[in-house]
């Protein structure tokens, strides 16, 4: 458990932290958010004490940190910045083994370590272990710096806007995996974001500061249903709109837009291999221009599949589509009373926005749609 008490920090006549107190649990994603200059990232770099307080307390499962040695403390502590921080002359394997060759882990341990952690992210570890940080894109690095955070199973693990620099979808995805992660792997997150959309998604308890000081503390459904002031109002913006059912919500808005697309060039043996790896049975075909053409799904290809052939010649147009400013509630409608298991998003070009999955839409109905269902 992390527990603030009564701590503030100063620069020059500039207060960052004013009597700041606050707990994080063990096992907890705890995200912390608010205006530019609440003192969010201060907070932060407090618990590995990249920053000193001028007085209050700050300790760990009990222990005050002002008195445990920094170099231990910090080797004890994932840390993941916006700027990720990789060694440009090391390889992936090298990166992520850092911290545990410090802590003097074996060789075979650290090997087992890498090995663990690219399978858990979807890097295989003979395609990427060897290579060097340029070779990867912004997304495959950013991967990186989070197992490097992991490598040496630190109980606690801060984030400072880790995935601000990255586009929205490989933003999206990374907000996916680092959730899905700390669930299998039971860490207490720290994690800093301005992003309200990102802070929904992934906390169980989101921090909320304002001049210092921490003005409300809640699950995100708490703070939706009651925001403590008008500033978290507006931070909520539509999303507190949504779950007291006064905004039209969209397709769009429950959207998934990590979607395998292929294009309608693609050889057989190809697409075998590709959902192989990405555990699907269903690819989403596009023409040349990139428009959605229709889907190929594993037992058509089992039936009528030759290799060398392209996959143009097997695809399907059952599946349904949709506008992504469709009527949310009709979408899910329309997927309720069909037997397919997912709708196709369309952009307004006839490109791809994403699927609305029958997985995806039970995460999104609850109280954002039919909040009369709940007490």
């Amino acid at each position: 458990m992390i527990q603030f008490q009564n701590v503030n920090k100063s620069y020059g006549n500039k207060k960052i932290l004013d009597d700041l107190s606050l707990e994080i649990r063990d096992g907890e994603f705890a995200v912390l958010i608010g205006p530019s200059g609440c003192g969010k990232t201060t907070t932060l770099k407090l618990i590995n004490r990249l920053i000193e307080q001028d007085n209050g307390k700050i300790t760990i499962d009990g222990r005050d940190i002002s008195e445990e040695n920094t170099v231990e403390l910090r080797r004890r502590i994932g840390y993941v910045i916006q700027q990720i921080g990789l060694f440009p002359n090391m390889t992936v394997e090298q990166n992520i083994s850092i911290v545990p060759k410090l802590l003097k882990y074996p060789k075979e341990k650290c090997d087992e370590i890498v090995h663990s952690l690219l399978k858990l992210v979807e890097m295989p570890y003979e395609e990427y272990a060897h290579k060097y940080p340029a070779e990867l894109s912004g997304g495959q690095q950013q991967r990186i710096g989070v197992l490097r955070a992991l490598a040496a199973s630190p109980p606690i693990v801060l984030m400072d806007e880790p995935f601000g620099a990255l586009d929205p979808i490989t933003r999206e995805l990374l907000q996916e995996e680092t959730r899905r992660i700390q669930k299998k792997l039971k860490k207490t997150i720290v994690f800093v974001t301005h992003d309200m959309d990102e802070a929904l998604r992934l906390a169980d308890t989101i921090l909320f500061m304002q001049e210092g000081k921490l003005v409300q503390a809640a699950s995100p459904e708490e703070m939706l249903r009651n925001p403590a002031n008008d500033l978290i109002r507006s931070f909520m913006g539509r999303h507190m709109e949504s779950a007291n059912g006064t905004a039209k919500l969209l397709a769009e808005d429950f959207m998934r837009t990590r979607v395998l697309k292929v294009p309608e060039t693609m050889h057989t043996l190809e697409c075998i291999e590709m959902m192989r790896q990405r555990d699907v049975n269903t690819l989403v075909v596009l023409h040349e221009d990139d428009t959605y053409a229709g889907t190929v799904s594993i037992e058509t290809i089992r039936k009528h599949g030759q290799a060398g052939r392209e996959i143009r010649e097997l695809i399907s147009d059952e599946a349904m589509t949709i506008s992504r400013k469709e009527d949310a509630r009709a979408a899910f409608d329309q997927l309720l009373a069909s037997s397919l298991q997912y709708l196709v998003v369309l952009n307004e070009d006839g490109t791809v926005a994403g699927l609305i999955t029958r997985t995806s839409m039970a995460k999104a109905m609850g109280e954002a749609l039919w909040g009369e269902l709940t007490s």
